[in-house]
């Protein structure tokens, strides 16, 4: 790869201004991507694993050349899809192949942070899914590897990436819907969550999130993105942490919660509010961000604000207000956010080769998600304490 494998990359501040840089290059279909060859290495060939492989191959100038995966059906089913690749049982033989300069992280939640650690030892770029690391010193170690480092790191936060949610970003911080007081959000689904094992003895790996020993259950895998959303539109982190749950449903042997209810106080007087269930999917994912002047629901790929009275009676002096959207805002429906829907984790896969080789700065970079995964944590320590917890009785992270 030459220069690429250990080139500078202009670091991210950690917090995108407008939107811009998104909707601008990442989206930008006249973009020539494959000047470049990045030799890619896949740690983890399950759901995501694959999917992440799958995108991809879409994308000029990423090269899959090694996957790993301790699972031997997993592992042959991955290498059947890039017959070219070398196939590892263990993530270490792998990080030691000098044919790979960069690795998807698509492993348990527990292992991100070895996984992390010995990838920046190795010298290989870093896409690591979320939620990033576990263990607020797992956490710190993965930093400070970092920082001695000149290697990308991106976290798998892919809405940071979206046209859409950076669309949304840039209406919430213009004053748009008014002050923000709170955000309610869900991520719902019917189901127990549980995925086919053809032999016992891969029950464990293959449910992982289903065990502590692995997982962080319904918060690290679902909530993450949604508060990893709001810290990033406030630029601000919960002061306070409250939640209850359990295993009320599924009583099948897992150990992590199905249900699952965060609420968040943060430092300017914003509450969040999150919820999981795992027996009603009515309206799945969505976030309501509730302003004094109106109201902007989003879910995966589309949003749309509803004014409210306040903001009606101001739209003769609000620029930029179509009349069609005055229109919509007298018979109270919702007008639609202008702005591409598409899957984000395409685009989050391109950034990360442009960080790699024209030092593109990390969008969804180590920093945001470091935060995140710290609020996952106490989070998890408030829902299995049954306690308020505090941020800042918590160690601070040092970048």
């Amino acid at each position: 790869m030459g220069s690429i494998g250990r080139r500078k990359f202009i670091k991210s501040t950690g917090l995108l201004v407008g939107g811009s840089l998104v909707t601008t290059n990442l989206g930008n279909a006249q973009l020539i991507f494959g000047k470049d060859k990045v030799k890619v290495g896949v740690i983890g060939t399950g759901d995501r694993g694959m999917g992440l492989m799958s995108l991809m191959k879409k994308i000029d100038g990423f090269e899959i050349t090694a996957v790993a995966d301790p699972i031997p059906f997993r592992l042959n089913g991955a290498l059947s899809k890039v017959p070219n690749a070398k196939g590892y049982p263990s993530h270490k033989e792998l990080l030691q192949d000098k044919n790979v300069d960069a690795i998807l992280i698509a492993t348990p939640f527990s292992t991100h942070g070895e996984i992390a650690l010995m990838a920046l030892k190795e010298g290989k770029h870093v896409y690591c899914e979320k939620t990033m690391i576990r263990g607020l010193t797992e956490i710190q170690a993965v930093i400070d590897a970092h920082k001695v480092s000149d290697l990308v790191f991106q976290t798998g936060h892919q809405y940071h990436c979206s046209p859409l949610y950076n669309r949304a970003l840039e209406i919430i911080r213009s004053g748009h819907l008014g002050e923000i007081t709170a955000y309610e959000c869900q991520w719902n689904r019917n189901g127990d969550w549980r995925r086919p094992v053809p032999n016992p003895k891969w029950e464990r790996m293959i449910n992982w999130r289903m065990y502590r020993e692995y997982s962080g259950g319904l918060v690290a895998e679902l909530m993450s993105h949604q508060i990893d959303f709001i810290n990033w539109v406030q630029q601000e982190f919960p002061d306070k942490i409250s939640g209850f749950g359990g295993i009320d449903h599924w009583k099948d042997g897992r150990e992590t919660y199905d249900n699952v209810h965060l609420l968040y106080k943060y430092p300017s007087g914003l509450a969040a509010s999150f919820t999981c269930t795992t027996t009603n999917s009515y309206e799945g994912y969505q976030i309501k961000v509730l302003g004094s002047k109106a109201t902007m629901i989003l879910d995966h790929t589309k949003g749309k604000i509803y004014a409210e009275n306040k903001l009606k009676q101001e739209i003769g002096i609000v620029d930029g207000v179509s009349g069609a959207t005055i229109s919509a805002w007298k018979k109270g429906d919702g007008v639609s956010i202008e702005a591409p829907g598409n899957d984000p984790t395409i685009d989050a896969l391109r950034q990360f080769y442009r960080s790699i080789t024209e030092n593109v700065a990390v969008i969804s970079d180590i920093a945001t998600g470091a935060q995140t995964a710290k609020c996952v944590h106490i989070s998890l320590d408030a829902l299995l304490d049954g306690e308020i917890k505090y941020w800042d009785h918590y160690p601070s992270l040092e970048f």
